[in-house]
């Protein structure tokens, strides 16, 4: 078997903190989910996508995460309880946080934005799964917010990544007024009928109150990138990402 490959990303100064943002590449997947599939809700075989999940967690020295059913929704669950690593999840939410250390908080995708958040003390992280309805209910914005009540915090005091997700050249919306709205005309561009979701992230966070110099971005498109990553846009057919924060 060809390890799953992933990105690793470490916020600044946060020693206790890592982040990993798999690809498709790797693992033991076969066409069109070929390469390194982590879902079992997408049709593949689940034999191969528990392997797949072995093999990620050794190499990450995971032994337990919370995993989601996203519903593109603004659900966000605090404290949740571990997801048996063999099992799809059933619970719905499109946001989890945790104090917990070593559970890893995971977001699948294949397109959308897995946006990872944590405290500059390391003592909570966040993980988010922004398709463009959640950009659209402020989903960055308003889990900023419930994330500070919640731990007592500022909003300066967070880091956030964003990970590989549709690009600005082709996330293309054809009927974005109905979609998206006037509020969100400084993003589209009716040229290309393309929104910048990465920007739209990005102002969301700020306005949120996050430093400017504390929002990364992994500017990866997953569409123009068929061989890395999957993208359901480039086949509605496809394996999923993952994208996992966790404290030490």
């Amino acid at each position: 078997m060809v390890p799953v490959d992933f990105v690793d990303f470490r916020f600044p100064g946060v020693a206790n903190v890592r982040c990993a943002f798999t690809s498709r590449r790797g693992g033991v997947g076969l066409p069109p989910y070929d390469g390194a599939n982590l879902s079992f809700d997408v049709g593949d075989d689940p034999v191969r996508v528990a392997a797949n999940r072995r093999d990620l967690v050794a190499r990450l020295g995971l032994s337990r995460w919370s995993e989601l059913r996203q519903v593109h929704g603004d659900t966000l669950l605090f404290e949740p309880a571990p997801t048996p690593i063999p099992e799809a999840s059933r619970v719905e939410a499109d946001a989890q946080a945790t104090a917990t250390p070593g559970l890893a908080l995971v977001i699948k995708t294949a397109d959308c934005q897995p946006i990872l958040l944590a405290h500059e003390s390391g003592r909570f992280v966040a993980a988010l799964h922004a398709g463009w309805r959640g950009n659209v209910l402020n989903l960055p914005g308003s889990a900023v917010a419930r994330l500070c009540e919640h731990y007592g915090c500022a909003p300066a005091e967070l880091f956030a990544v964003r990970g590989p997700s549709l690009g600005p050249e082709r996330a293309q919306f054809t009927n974005f007024e109905a979609e998206f709205g006037p509020a969100f005309r400084p993003f589209f561009d009716p040229a290309t009928q393309t929104v910048d979701l990465w920007r739209l992230t990005r102002h969301q966070l700020e306005t949120a109150g996050l430093a400017p110099g504390r929002i990364f971005g992994i500017d990866r498109c997953t569409m123009s990138n068929p061989l890395d990553f999957f993208s359901y846009r480039g086949s509605r057919t496809t394996g999923r990402m993952m994208s996992l924060v966790w404290m030490a």
